[in-house]
C-alpha cells in the first residue's frame, strides 16, 4: 500500500514537468540571465536578459511579467529599459528613495517611444518577444538593474530566488537560479574581450497544461473530393464562455469598444459551437499529376484580442516535400534529423504579420504547393490531414479521426464491374457454343 501511495505521490509530482515537454520543441524554453557588470557601494548593477529559444511560441502583446523573491532585504534603486509594477513602503530610507522596496517585485518591460535616456538595449517593446525559429533578433529582451542592500562581491551576494513569468498569462514554470561561467564580451572593435563580474541563469519551460485547462484553438478540415466539411468538434474550448458570447453582425458586434482589451484578458469571443479563439482550417484543394495544394485559413474569434508575430505550426509526411508556400512565410522545423515532418508557418513582415480581432478583417490564410510522394502519397483514411495543428505554440484540439472528409470508395464499383464482364462473357460463349 505505501509504494503505491509513493508512486501516485510521484506522479503528481512529475507531471507538470513531463506536461512541459514539447515533442515538436524538446530543446525550447526562455532563458533569464543575470550578468553582473559593477560592484556598487551597496550592492551591483546588472544586466537582464531574457532570450526566448522556443522555436514557435512567442510572447504577444500585453507582453511578458517577471517577478522574484529577494533572499534577505534588498532593493532595487533604479531600472532601466524596464520599471517595477509598484514602489512598496520606502518610508525607512531619507534622502534618495529606492524605485521599488518590494521583497517580491514584478517588473515589467516599457512601452515603445519613452525617452532616450530610460532605454536599454532590446528593451522597450512593450514586453512583446519573438520565438526564436520566427525571428532570432526579436527573440530577446532585457533591462538594466541596479541593486542595493545586497552583497558586493561573488562570495556574499545572494541569488534571487523564486522566479515567476507571465508570457502574457499562466503556463511557464521557471528553475532555480544557478551560477554559471560569466559572459564574455566583445568591444565595439572586435578586439577585446571583457567580461561580467557573475552570472546566473534561470531557465523557464511552458506547459499547456499549466496554461488552461481547455485547448486555445480547434482545427477543420475539408476538401474537393468530398462535399462535407468537418467543423470542429462541439466545446472544443469548453463552453464556459457561452453566455456572454456576441452573435456575429449583431449590434453588440458594432459597439463602440468592443476590441479594447481587459486587464485581466479575459476574452471576448464570438458565438460558435467551438466556442474557439481561433479556428484553423485545413482544405485539400486541388490534385495534379506530381502535386497537390493545400488551403489553409486561420479566424479570430476573439473580438479583444490580437495576434502579432502568430504563429502555425503543423505536423504532416508531406512537409518533407514542400515546393511553394504563396502568401506566408514557412520553415521546416527538424528536432529530430531523420524526420523532417513538421513546418511553421508565421506571416510577412507588414503584410499579414498580424492578425486582427474577430471581425471581417480577423483572418489569414495562404494556400501550399506540395510535391507528391508516389510510395506514400493517398487520399484515403485522411491521409491528406495534419497529424498536429498548433497555434502560438498551443496545440489546437482536431476532429475525431472517423470524421474526417473520406475519400469516395469506387473500388467496390470497379469490382462488381468486372466480375459483371467476365460473367457476361461467360455467357456469351456459352451461348453461342
Amino acid at each position: 500500500m505505501k509504494s503505491i501511495c509513493g508512486l501516485v505521490v510521484l506522479f503528481f509530482v512529475m507531471l507538470p514537468h513531463a506536461a512541459a515537454y514539447d515533442p515538436l520543441d524538446p530543446t525550447g524554453n526562455i532563458t533569464i540571465k543575470w550578468d553582473v557588470v559593477s560592484w556598487t557601494a551597496d550592492g551591483y548593477v546588472a544586466s537582464v536578459t531574457m532570450s526566448n529559444f522556443q522555436m514557435y511560441r512567442s510572447i504577444v502583446s500585453p507582453g511578458w511579467t517577471l517577478g522574484w523573491q529577494w533572499a534577505k532585504k534588498e532593493v532595487i534603486w533604479s531600472m532601466v529599459g524596464a520599471q517595477t509594477t509598484e514602489q512598496g513602503d520606502c518610508s525607512k530610507f531619507k534622502g534618495n528613495v529606492p524605485h521599488c522596496c518590494l521583497r517580491k517585485p514584478v517588473v515589467v518591460d516599457l512601452l515603445p517611444g519613452v525617452p532616450y535616456n530610460q532605454q536599454f538595449s532590446n528593451c522597450c517593446k512593450a514586453g512583446v518577444v519573438s520565438a526564436w525559429g520566427q525571428d532570432p533578433l526579436s527573440s530577446v529582451s532585457a533591462f538594466q538593474v541596479s541593486v542595493g542592500v545586497a552583497g558586493t562581491s561573488n562570495k556574499t551576494v545572494k541569488l534571487p530566488m523564486n522566479f515567476t513569468l507571465l508570457g502574457p498569462g499562466l503556463g511557464y514554470t521557471c528553475g532555480p537560479a544557478k551560477v554559471v561561467p560569466s559572459t564574455v564580451y566583445l568591444t565595439a572593435d572586435h578586439r577585446r574581450k571583457t567580461q561580467a563580474l557573475m552570472t546566473w541563469n534561470v531557465t523557464c519551460t511552458y506547459s499547456q497544461f499549466l496554461a488552461a485547462k481547455n485547448p486555445k484553438c480547434c482545427v477543420s478540415f475539408s476538401s474537393f473530393y468530398n462535399q462535407s466539411i468537418t467543423p470542429c468538434p462541439k466545446c472544443a474550448c469548453g463552453c464556459q464562455n457561452k453566455n456572454n458570447c456576441v452573435v456575429s453582425d449583431s449590434k453588440q458586434a458594432h459597439k463602440k469598444g468592443i476590441n479594447t482589451p481587459r486587464k485581466d484578458n479575459a476574452p471576448l469571443l464570438q458565438c460558435t459551437h467551438h466556442m474557439c479563439p481561433i479556428r484553423v482550417h485545413w482544405h485539400v484543394k486541388l490534385n495534379y499529376k506530381d502535386y497537390w495544394r493545400v488551403k489553409i485559413a486561420v479566424t479570430n474569434f476573439n473580438y479583444r484580442m490580437n495576434y502579432t508575430q502568430w504563429t502555425l505550426v503543423a505536423q504532416h509526411p508531406n512537409l518533407n516535400a514542400v515546393t511553394q508556400v504563396f502568401s506566408f512565410d514557412y520553415k521546416p522545423l527538424v528536432p529530430y534529423e531523420a524526420i523532417n515532418d513538421t513546418g511553421m508557418f508565421y506571416g510577412m513582415k507588414f503584410y499579414n504579420d498580424l492578425l486582427m480581432e474577430a471581425g471581417p478583417q480577423g483572418n489569414v490564410q495562404s494556400e501550399v504547393l506540395l510535391r507528391k510522394n508516389k510510395d506514400t502519397f493517398t487520399f484515403k483514411h485522411g491521409w491528406a490531414f495534419p497529424r498536429k495543428v498548433y497555434f502560438n505554440g498551443d496545440e489546437c484540439l482536431l476532429p475525431p479521426p472517423d470524421a474526417y472528409p473520406f475519400l469516395p470508395n469506387s473500388a467496390k464499383v470497379k469490382s462488381i464491374t468486372i466480375s459483371t464482364m467476365v460473367v457476361s462473357a461467360l455467357l456469351f460463349l456459352f451461348i453461342i457454343s
